[in-house]
């Protein structure tokens, strides 16, 4: 029995659209070495919120063909829910603060947030398309198979997925920076890491001997000159020490500094975990921060115009 108003091709396309977009919300889940969002309650508000945004998305079209322009309305609830999304992440992250061995930095959180906003937009575009795909199959070019329309719709849609994750994977400092095991000295209540001074806060004797001990650090090259002006902001640099903290826990003291000759930055701390290709690979891989990218090509000005 069908639903009142809604026909079986119509009530295929929606569950399939549906079906298709929350899993392309579950594929960019991504649990990686920064653990975020936590498992299971991040994971499944995050589930849960693309399920939505993949529902905003499926009953679209089919709300177009039935000549239901009204109900198309309801899609400005699709971009307040994801500016929910978006202030919700954020305003989490930000209460976390206090409770992280170092801070992620306001930059820091705001590309997060802004990423997940952009993920759920990925399962409301993907449901979008192939629920756009089926209806084409079945009504203009007449298929009659609802099945062979629906693969169809799923093809489309996981193929625009892909080109979607392609095109909004952002670049990590690896991309752009060479990352190198530092060299930890104590001179004087002074710590340096490879030569260059890097604080004068190890007052004790227990401080020094617990660096000169304990005390790792690693030291980012830019490959560029034009590349310092991402990896010289204070948020990126901030972001990459937070995620090397935890990586690798704190036991004590943790620092970043940058060279303003060559464009190096240190990071250096006395972590829980003495694992230097961990602590290394936590650098190379932290997200370069939208609000620090230039574009080098861009900031090319003809002058003889």
């Amino acid at each position: 029995m069908e639903p009142a108003g809604l026909t079986t091709p119509e009530l295929y396309t929606i569950t399939s659209a549906i079906v298709i977009g929350t899993i392309a919300r579950i594929i960019t889940i991504k649990e990686d070495f920064r653990q975020y969002p936590s498992y299971p309650n991040g994971y499944l508000i995050q589930i849960i919120t693309g399920f939505v945004a993949a529902a905003l998305g499926a009953v679209a079209i089919p709300a177009l063909l039935s000549k239901n322009f009204v109900a198309v309305t309801f899609l400005t609830l699709a971009l307040q829910q994801f500016r929910d999304v978006r202030k919700m992440e954020k305003e989490s992250l930000s209460d976390l603060e206090e409770t992280e061995f170092t801070y992620r930095g306001k930059a820091y959180i705001d590309g997060i947030a802004k990423t997940f906003e952009a993920r759920n937009y990925l399962a409301f575009i993907t449901a979008l398309v192939t629920s756009l795909v089926i209806s084409l199959l079945h009504n203009a070019f007449d298929v009659k198979n609802l099945w062979v329309c629906i693969a169809g719709g799923a093809l489309a849609g996981f193929a625009l997925l892909y080109y979607l994750q392609r095109f909004t994977k952002g670049k990590t400092i690896g991309d752009i920076a060479e990352v190198k095991e530092g060299k930890v000295t104590v001179k004087q209540s002074s710590l340096y890491v490879d030569d260059m001074y890097v604080s004068n806060l190890l007052g004790t004797d227990n401080a020094e001997k617990l660096f000169s001990e304990e005390g790792m650090a690693v030291v980012i090259y830019p490959k560029e000159n034009h590349f310092r002006i991402s990896l010289d902001n204070f948020g990126q640099r901030q972001a990459a020490l937070f995620e090397a903290c935890r990586a690798l826990g704190v036991k004590r003291y943790q620092f970043t500094r940058k060279d303003y000759v060559d464009g190096k930055v240190m990071i250096t701390l006395v972590p829980i975990k003495r694992d230097m290709d961990a602590f290394i690979e936590a650098v190379k891989k932290c997200p370069l921060l939208e609000s620090t990218k230039k574009s080098h090509a861009v900031m090319k000005t003809n002058l003889k115009g």
